[in-house]
């Protein structure tokens, strides 16, 4: 039988074997990632010391003029949304819409499976233990007028215009504009189910 875990596994590298970057830094971190899990069959469990594998959400409104964006209670800083992948995922995909739909409070979420955006980046996770995180980001959409919900997670949580993000951001505006460039081709139908995987 293969566990959650061993499928999760299996799908980030999958994920990012099939993904074609646009730039040749995003390249480059693609190869590491690759490397990395290759070499790790825990890298996308939070127990995996050296670092691990975590999903974001690059949350955008209806016309693709808004980006939703977490105030970071330990970071201090605004955020897209994601975090760790947890035992019972089994995509980087449904990880990255399980953490946006946790965080936002907004049903009716579609995601993109392909990623958008990778970052690599030091961190001391909860448990006061220094690591990295191996991000990888993937463009969703929220449905019009969809008014999302602070979790306990968060300080705050908002709405953003692209062109007037927070102060102290502009380590977010190459993922966002990443996230843009695909966003059209992820469409919220009238009706579908909750959750959906484009």
């Amino acid at each position: 039988m293969v566990t959650g875990p061993a499928r999760l596994h299996t799908d980030a590298l999958s994920t990012l074997e099939a993904w074609r970057p646009a730039t040749a830094a995003q390249e480059s971190l693609r190869q590491s990632y690759l490397g990395f899990i290759s070499a790790r069959e825990d890298a996308c469990a939070r127990e995996c010391a050296p670092g691990h594998v975590t999903a974001s959400a690059v949350v955008l409104d209806e016309p693709g003029e808004r980006v939703l964006l977490t105030l970071h209670p330990r970071v201090g800083r605004w955020l897209q949304l994601g975090g760790h992948c947890e035992p019972e995922d089994t995509t980087l995909a449904g990880a990255a819409l399980r953490e946006a739909h946790e965080e936002s409070g907004m049903a009716d979420l579609v995601i993109d499976p392909t990623p958008v955006h990778l970052d690599v980046h030091p961190i001391t996770c909860s448990l006061g233990v220094p690591t990295r995180h191996f991000d990888v980001r993937f463009v969703v959409r929220a449905p019009r007028h969809a008014q999302p919900v602070r979790s306990t997670e968060s300080d705050d949580l908002r709405w953003w215009p692209i062109s007037a993000l927070p102060p102290g951001s502009t380590d977010l505006t190459e993922m966002i504009a990443s996230a843009t460039e695909v966003a059209d081709s992820v469409f919220v139908p009238e009706s579908h189910f909750p959750g959906k995987v484009r």
